[in-house]
């Protein structure tokens, strides 16, 4: 069986919901990323950072976290879309760690577009990688949805 863990952001709790609800259908663990300096959480000000953040490939510091490579066959990507973009801490991640040989996947949180977007350019930085499934959701804690379960349970299978 695949050791899977699942590496995420989430700044108003979309992504820590969808995540969680993933990792217990998998037996997955999870890791949750915290930059040092946080993102504001609302207004003007969050879009503004968090945009300007995603558009300019920004590497937030991140708060110490534990992630051994060896212990996991797949890791799965959860991340809120901003700009287009995946989260900065993602990118981080992906840049501070050697994930060769490993197997991914990914799934997006957003409000409005651009997850696939978000997808591609993370399937770059991961040096053209690609994806065992994808899962794009539309703000699951914020507005539940019957279909959100249903995309779920959907990649989680994919994943099986």
């Amino acid at each position: 069986m695949m050791k899977t863990l699942i590496v995420y952001y989430s700044l108003e709790g979309n992504t820590d919901f969808a995540a969680r609800r993933i990792a217990e259908t998998l037996g997955a663990e999870l890791l949750r990323l915290e930059p040092k300096k946080e993102y504001p959480t609302g207004g003007f000000r969050k879009f503004f950072w968090g945009g300007k953040s995603a558009v300019m490939a920004e590497t937030p510091a991140l708060q110490p976290y534990g992630f051994e490579a060896g212990a996991y066959d797949r890791i799965v990507f959860g991340f809120p879309v901003w700009a287009s973009n995946v989260a900065p801490p993602i990118r981080t991640f992906v840049k501070d760690n050697d994930l060769s040989g490993k197997r991914f996947a990914a799934f997006a949180c957003e409000g409005g577009s651009g997850a696939e977007k978000a997808f591609a350019k993370l399937k770059n930085a991961l040096g053209n990688a690609s994806f065992d499934a994808e899962l794009v959701l539309i703000d699951p804690k914020a507005r539940p949805d019957a279909a959100n379960d249903e995309k779920i349970a959907a990649f989680c299978d994919a994943l099986k």
